[in-house]
């Protein structure tokens, strides 16, 4: 007996051993079972997917001696005929090889004359793209209303670049890719009825190697077993296929993060030895990033698509979300410009050892080594100044600067009254300013704005038991309001509404400050807090989130303390809706103090302009 290829062998005959297109499936069933035929079915899809099966079910169905329905006996005449390819009343037309409009009048000119042996007189016509516009217009009417014995089941791969008039006298279904698991499970069943050893990540490489396709993995699995001499092999399937070895990029994942350059290039070395196409590899590492940063954002949505569900679940609690996000984007952008690299080896060595170079430094690492840090001597610049007061609690000061400087009170500074103060020369001494013509004062003398300019800022060092840490938030900019938070260092003080100012003093960075800026400190036991978080929240705040800020918690008060987070109202203010507040209150004002400004009354009333909505902004010093 002559042997069958996998692909004819196990073409499914009935409905339920298709595998996916339950979309399609559940219409035809459907309309199979209610008497719900249309006389025109429009199947498109990709190449092996299954719209040739699914038609020839069809007609299976349609012309069962049992009778019309979802569930042909398979037994009868008409079945098995169909089965065979030698059914008369199923006219199979392969519109590629008959494009002209003479094969088309001839098709249907028996059109008319009832079936010999079926039920219904059943036209498949595949790739019915490849038919001419006159083609395509010889048929139309006879599509339009068809006898009543006929159906027409038309499939392509291209549906674009079928006329309009003809998508509109057909039902249309678009079949899927099929993913890699449904594919995988289907070969492992194919195999496992045909007694063939197998490994399963060979299967996983067949299954992404057809793209979607059961014809193309069937075809791929029989050329695997004629290649490995009767066994579905890994090592085997890889060099049919001329594919890497995933372990390589994740070789390469590992180096990045451990920031091992002499592992990374070894990695690539590696690499090169199965001549690899190294934009593939890039793109295996970018999906691959993709799948982790998913992990880290909802463990629950990755998949066993790829076969590595561990490793990607593992990967995600090494990697910082911020140095995923630079990876992918250095790997993608590398991508466009790897084709202009004169080899692209190095291309692919200049893209990774690019990513070590642009990763930013740990934060963890960087937040110790300020707290730790001493500096006496001020900046010339407007960024914050860090000095050491001995024997004195840290103070924070954010104090920003703005065009017009404002009035700053003796109030509003918080400074320790025995810190010896720089150099007066050392000072970044704004231009002096001058006393307007018309006898108007400046709005502040240049000495108390030069004094709130370079006030004296200490970066926060880990709180000993007995120093309280004074946080000050002075806004500027002409606002008149302020907010001097005494924080308190033992777990007891706490209250509610210090959370705001708080959160500054965690180290948190990245996603996490953004996570934990969105929570509402709503109540502080003895060894516990309790936060809410809105629901869009949720996602987000996965068990790393947590923990994270649950560390950064301890770490401050220096206890162990448990920390809740519940999905609930928030009745307490966030630090984001406090700032966001802070910032409309500024918008407000900047608006109302530029529209009653008189000089831009003036501009209006001479030249009749107006303002236009949403071009005010205060502008940030």
């Amino acid at each position: 007996m002559s042997y069958q290829v996998l692909a004819r062998k196990w073409r499914p005959k009935r409905f339920t051993e298709m595998v996916g297109q339950e979309h399609v499936l559940k219409a035809l069933v459907n309309a199979l079972d209610d008497d719900r035929l249309h006389h025109a079915y429009l199947f498109t899809g990709t190449r092996g997917v299954g719209k040739t099966s699914i038609a020839r079910l069809f007609a299976k169905s349609l012309n069962c001696e049992t009778g019309v329905s979802s569930e042909p006996c398979g037994q009868c005449g008409a079945c098995i005929e169909i089965a065979e390819g030698r059914f008369v009343d199923l006219i199979e037309v392969d519109a590629a090889s008959r494009t002209k409009v003479e094969d088309t009048r001839e098709l249907l000119e028996n059109v008319q004359y009832a079936p010999t042996h079926g039920r219904f007189k059943v036209y498949l016509i595949d790739e019915v793209h490849m038919l001419s516009t006159s083609s395509f217009n010889a048929l139309l009417k006879t599509l339009e209303e068809p006898p009543p014995h006929v159906k027409f089941l038309l499939a392509t791969t291209d549906p674009q670049k079928l006329p309009v008039t003809v998508l509109s006298r057909c039902l249309q279904f678009n079949l899927k890719n099929l993913i890699p698991e449904k594919i995988v499970n289907h070969l492992a069943y194919v195999l496992n009825e045909e007694q063939i050893r197998y490994e399963e990540p060979a299967l996983w490489l067949l299954a992404r190697s057809a793209d979607g396709s059961m014809r193309d993995a069937l075809s791929l699995t029989d050329q695997s077993i004629a290649f490995g001499a009767g066994a579905v092999i890994e090592n085997d399937v890889r060099a049919m296929l001329g594919t890497i070895d995933q372990r390589l990029v994740y070789r390469i994942l590992d180096a990045l993060v451990a920031l091992d350059p002499s592992e990374l290039l070894a990695s690539v070395s590696d690499l090169a030895q199965f001549s690899p196409d190294y934009m593939t590899v890039l793109g295996d590492l970018i999906s691959l990033l993709h799948r982790i940063a998913v992990a880290q954002v909802l463990p629950e949505a990755v998949d066993n698509s790829m076969g590595d569900q561990t490793q990607v679940s593992t990967l995600a609690h090494k990697i910082r979300p911020e140095d995923i996000q630079l990876f992918y984007q250095i790997a993608l952008m590398g991508r466009k410009d790897l084709p202009f690299a004169p080899d692209a080896r190095e291309g692919l060595e200049m893209i990774l050892l690019r990513m070590l170079a642009f990763r930013p430094a740990d934060a963890k690492a960087s937040s110790i080594e300020l707290a730790d840090a001493s500096v006496t001597a001020p900046s010339t610049s407007k960024q914050d100044v860090v000095t050491q007061a001995s024997n004195k609690p840290s103070v924070v000061e954010p104090v920003k600067t703005a065009p017009e400087l404002p009035v700053v009170t003796p109030e509003t500074v918080v400074v320790a009254s025995d810190l010896e103060p720089p150099p007066y020369d050392e000072y970044d001494l704004p231009p002096q300013i001058e006393e307007e013509p018309n006898g108007k004062k400046p709005i502040a003398e240049p000495l108390p704005a030069q004094q709130a300019e370079v006030n004296t800022v200490h970066e926060r060092a880990l709180p000993a038991a007995d120093h309280p840490v004074t946080v000050q938030v002075v806004d500027t900019g002409g606002v008149d309001h302020e907010l001097t938070v005494d924080l308190p260092t033992s777990l007891s003080a706490l209250q509610p509404s210090h959370w705001v100012s708080l959160l500054g003093a965690l180290g948190l960075s990245g996603m996490t400050a953004s996570i934990a800026s969105n929570l509402s400190l709503e109540s502080v036991s003895e060894s516990q807090l309790l936060f809410h978080f809105r629901a869009e929240q949720e996602a987000l705040l996965n068990d790393v989130q947590q923990q994270r800020i649950e560390e950064a918690l301890a770490g401050y008060f220096q206890q162990t303390l448990s920390v809740a987070f519940n999905k609930a109202v928030q009745t307490q203010e966030t630090p984001a809706d406090y700032f966001a507040r802070l910032k409309a209150e500024r918008l407000a004002r900047a608006i109302n103090d530029f529209e009653t400004d008189p000089h831009v009354q003036q501009l209006l009333s001479q030249f009749s302009g107006k303002i236009i909505p949403d071009s005010i902004y205060p502008i940030d010093p």
